[in-house]
């Protein structure tokens, strides 16, 4: 039965641990869900990952949705959730209304993510559950404000950073967030957000005491071409495919690719 963000709820109240992870296309995408993947993210990460940027910043909303759409081709089990990129929520509710709307409509995925957890940002995504637009919150290191912390460094660690990222989690669940992102804080505070909040917490450098994990895909996959301190690479494909290219090549350059009828080369 496929994913909803009640099912998440649900997992949290049994103590089951959700499994999310990114994509950015349908082939990456479709083996997430067949593996059993929980939550699938299309990440602005993906501004990284999939188009070379240094940061998430210069991702469009154009360039998200046509990701998304990708994804949601290739899924059939997993909540599909949108994060909207830099500057395409923050300047008003309204905004933020008609680019989450532009998601769901357009993408088929069931949720949009949106980071920061300020006044301004509470009421909006209170604004957007109100009109029926599932919401993910994001708080700690945000990489949107990469500049702003000077890198990503990790967030929450003294005690006056930790009590405000406390109270921002606290806020967005009161605004109406289904699931909230912890991202490289200390296990200390996760663990605390994670038992006062009824929602879900997913940490990614968090900890292990969080309701579930999310990683950036290529990172588990080995592909990216710097890993954070807080990730784990489960294969090394980008050495497998420079390998299967090295072989393919050489193949090629001895005539031993495509085979002859007869098995012999020219």
């Amino acid at each position: 039965m496929p994913i909803t963000t009640q099912k998440l709820l649900r997992f949290k109240q049994e103590g089951r641990p959700i499994v999310a992870l990114t994509a950015w296309d349908y082939l990456v995408a479709k083996a997430l869900d067949e593996a059993g993947v929980d939550l699938i993210l299309v990440g602005d990460s993906l501004a990284m990952v999939a188009l070379g940027y240094d940061t998430t910043l210069p991702v469009t909303l154009e360039e998200m949705l046509h990701h998304a759409c990708a994804v949601r081709r290739g899924v059939t089990e997993a909540l599909v959730v949108v994060d909207l990129p830099f500057l395409t929520y923050q300047e008003s509710v309204q905004q933020a209304m008609q680019s989450a709307g532009r998601v769901l409509k357009e993408t088929g995925a069931q949720a949009v993510k949106l980071e920061g957890g300020h006044p301004a940002m509470v009421e909006t995504v209170a604004r957007l559950v109100q009109v029926g637009i599932p919401v993910m919150a994001h708080v700690g290191l945000t990489p949107q404000s990469v500049h702003q912390f000077g890198g990503f460094r990790q967030q929450g660690k003294t005690a006056e950073a930790a009590e405000r990222i406390l109270q921002e989690a606290i806020a967005l669940e009161q605004a109406g967030a289904f699931s909230i992102v912890l991202e490289h804080i200390p296990t200390t505070l996760a663990t605390e957000i994670t038992q006062k909040l009824k929602i879900p917490t997913v940490g990614i450098g968090a900890g292990n005491t969080c309701d579930g994990q999310v990683l950036v895909t290529a990172d588990l996959l080995g592909l990216s071409d710097w890993q954070p301190p807080f990730a784990k690479a489960y294969a090394n494909l980008r050495e497998t495919i420079a390998q299967s290219v090295r072989q393919y090549g050489q193949e090629v350059r001895d005539r031993h690719f495509p085979p002859m009828p007869d098995g012999k080369p020219d």
